[in-house]
């Protein structure tokens, strides 16, 4: 799209079915000279290649190729998008260069003129009225909030704080069976976690375990 449309700025020519019909051949020619090209980038330029040659055999022969008018016009639609992002990114460069990045609602006097009125607080407003408003609208909510569905919270369990559990529990001992360090989970949750921090310091290489049956009693060990 920056290539097809680089052509047509060149030639001065604005974004229609008859200006890219005109760069068609500078745009196959170009291909043809490109090196080192990776080959998904290749496939995309050949892709628009085959459209402008499209768009070009329709111009100098209009009664083929009927069904593809559609076709044709989502190119040109997708370069005129195109530019308009690439006009976009410039004006947003030139805000960035001068360093403007607040900017105010446009000033219309005349919509001011011929608005409604606008809200403003009472000049007796008090804070004790402001207290009462507060507490009529809490009122008004509250029939609402009670039909609310009630759940607790559940508490997320930590990986690290599993890991400095068990670091904790090796420090006066050289192993443990790892069935006390569940005897305080609460959750399966917490008995997967549990299972993770184990695994996390083997890999770390601050324990190692043993396990001599199937499903038996893991142990421990400190190294």
């Amino acid at each position: 799209m920056s290539l097809l449309l680089q052509l047509i700025e060149q030639q001065e020519l604005d974004i229609t079915q008859i200006s890219l019909a005109q760069v068609a051949d500078q745009y196959i020619e170009y291909i043809k000279q490109i090196v080192d090209i990776d080959p998904e980038d290749l496939a995309d330029f050949l892709v628009v290649a085959a459209k402008l040659l499209l768009i070009k055999s329709k111009a100098l022969l209009p009664y083929l190729y009927p069904e593809e008018e559609e076709e044709i016009k989502d190119l040109e639609e997708q370069l005129k998008m195109y530019k308009e992002f690439l006009d976009a990114t410039k004006k947003i460069q030139l805000m960035i260069g001068k360093k403007r990045f607040m900017y105010a609602r446009p000033w219309n006097r005349k919509a001011l003129i011929f608005a409604d009125k606008f809200f403003s607080p009472p000049k007796k407003l008090k804070a004790e009225d402001l207290s009462m408003v507060f507490h009529d609208l809490i009122n008004r909510i509250k029939p609402f909030i009670s039909q609310l569905a009630e759940e607790k919270l559940e508490r997320k369990i930590n990986i690290e704080e599993k890991i400095a559990a068990i670091e904790s529990s090796l420090l006066d001992r050289l192993k443990i069976g790892f069935s006390k360090i569940l005897l305080g989970a609460k959750s399966k949750t917490e008995v997967i976690v549990s299972f993770l921090a184990m695994l996390e310091l083997i890999k770390q290489k601050t324990i190692f375990v043993e396990q001599t049956e199937l499903f038996g009693e893991i142990e421990i060990n400190r190294i």
